[in-house]
């Protein structure tokens, strides 16, 4: 490893997002400072939403070269802010007119931070009721402990899995390896972007004998 040039990819890293930041219209990037070492990126500083803190977290995962995010960016304090029973009749509002979230998923109110419990089937429902609630007024964090329903096991996933990466654009010629043990999948290997992996990640989830991912993946430009 070439130690000197560390700061100069760094320092370059930053730049980009920053320059990221900057070019995403919901985001107030005046408000966030990016520190970056070894490709890691730490955002700081006060946003005005939740929804604002996540699409901050997303421009920073875009950038190339970036290995992962520590969002400690705070929700800045409303001057009228909402009551607890307030903000849990938005969130019920929004989990039960949101076609895709089933009712078994519930929602918990503790301040501004809100947690989803529950089962559901499919791993795309588990983030549509968290979608569902991030940009609502009040709203400054989500715990998103939704469960899947148990499923059996296949002999076959880790193959089925690995067919998914291939087909797709993303992934078909990067290194992804595929371990499946029972109804639980391990990803590992090395991809060129945040995003590949994040496909990868969707790959795994999308299998109907798959109730528990771990993605080591490493995003790494080569």
């Amino acid at each position: 490893m070439n130690v000197e040039a560390s700061p100069r990819i760094d320092g370059d890293i930053r730049a980009a997002v920053t320059a990221e930041l900057e070019w995403t219209p919901d985001i107030d990037a005046a408000g966030i400072g990016v520190t970056v070492e070894d490709g890691v990126v730490s955002l700081l500083g006060e946003v005005a939403d939740y929804a604002e803190r996540a699409s901050a977290n997303r421009a920073a995962l875009r950038v190339r070269d970036v290995t992962a995010v520590v969002n400690e960016l705070s929700i800045q304090q409303n001057s009228t802010p909402m009551s607890e029973n307030d903000i849990g009749k938005e969130v019920e509002h929004a989990l039960r007119s949101t076609i895709n979230v089933p009712d078994t998923v519930k929602a918990e109110i503790d301040g501004h931070a809100v947690t989803l419990t529950g089962q559901v089937e499919w791993d795309f429902q588990r983030r549509a009721a968290a979608r569902s609630v991030q940009y609502l007024r009040g709203v400054h964090s989500i715990d998103n402990r939704l469960n899947l329903t148990s499923r059996a096991a296949a002999a076959d996933t880790a193959d089925r899995v690995r067919n998914t990466i291939v087909r797709n654009s993303l992934l078909g010629v990067e290194a992804v390896t595929v371990d499946a043990e029972g109804d639980k999948v391990t990803l590992t290997g090395t991809v060129r972007s945040w995003a590949a992996r994040r496909q990868a990640d969707l790959a795994a989830w999308s299998s109907p004998h798959v109730t528990e991912v771990y993605n080591h993946i490493l995003a790494k430009s080569p």
